[in-house]
């Protein structure tokens, strides 16, 4: 007992039915009124001016060769996930891999809404399928190699901007970067190994090489045969896209993170 009320073994609060129910009804409303504020940033967010696309963006497909444009296969809207892949990279972030896992379904459903979802990444094309056929994925994924989609969409960065300072991420300045093995906010260790070292060392490369590579998605519409960018996010921007978060914030322990870093690409986790 603790002042007067019984705790679970992992100290949570015990109380009867008919408290937990008007407990609900209260936490109900908080709920209500966020999703009707989620609701008005939609909006906002469809709301946004768009800007005119007029670089020649070209892709390397299963398809052939693509330009932004045909990327859309038929329909007026197109998403696009940044995944970070590189092209010294060995296998994909294995963040963007657990954000990912949950496309196969939604492009279906998607695509019959006149909405294509991709995803695109620097690594060239042939990296991209082998790493796709791993991971069982089908949905749709193209390489941007060679062009300047990625620095131009703010999700990658030269080594001299890495080296020199000036990069723009998540609508920010960035300065030179510090050793990415101690970067801003906690240093969770994974055996005395940074998240950052970790992530780098299961992608094939080095950390920095590893970080000059960001996440996030593009939105763009097509209209009369011209493409328009319309909104882009960044960072903790995208945790709404990912799937199992949404489920872990309705967990009675909710992201249970007191170790840092635990995800995997689904197939490393073992039995």
């Amino acid at each position: 007992m603790n002042g007067g009320w019984a705790e679970s073994a992992r100290g949570h609060r015990l109380v009867t039915r008919e408290e937990w129910l008007r407990q609900r009804l209260e936490l109900l409303e908080a709920e209500k009124d966020l999703t009707r504020r989620s609701d008005e940033l939609a909006r906002r967010r469809q709301a946004l001016p768009w800007v005119r696309g007029d670089k020649d963006y070209r892709f390397a497909t299963d398809q052939g060769e693509a330009t932004l444009a045909e990327l859309f296969n038929g329909r007026s809207q197109l998403l696009v996930y940044h995944f970070m892949f590189g092209p010294d990279y060995a296998a994909g972030c294995p963040s963007c891999s657990a954000i990912a896992d949950g496309f196969n379904g939604f492009a279906v459903h998607l695509a019959n809404h006149d909405v294509m979802l991709m995803a695109v990444s620097r690594a060239p094309l042939a990296k991209l399928q082998a790493y796709q056929r791993r991971l069982g994925w089908t949905f749709p994924w193209a390489s941007s190699f060679g062009s300047d989609f990625n620095l131009d969409f703010a999700v990658g960065i030269t080594e001299a901007q890495q080296r020199e300072g000036g990069a723009e991420y998540n609508y920010r300045r960035e300065a030179a970067a510090r050793s990415p093995q101690t970067p801003e906010g906690p240093s969770t260790q994974f055996g005395g190994e940074h998240p950052v070292s970790r992530f780098a060392r299961t992608c094939g490369t080095d950390p920095f090489t590893y970080i000059r590579e960001r996440p996030g998605m593009s939105a763009f519409v097509l209209e009369d045969g011209v493409v328009y960018h319309s909104y882009s996010t960044y960072a903790r921007g995208l945790d709404s896209l990912w799937g199992m978060y949404q489920w872990l914030g309705r967990a009675p322990l909710e992201r249970n993170e007191a170790d840092g870093v635990w995800w995997r690409r689904h197939e490393e986790y073992g039995d």
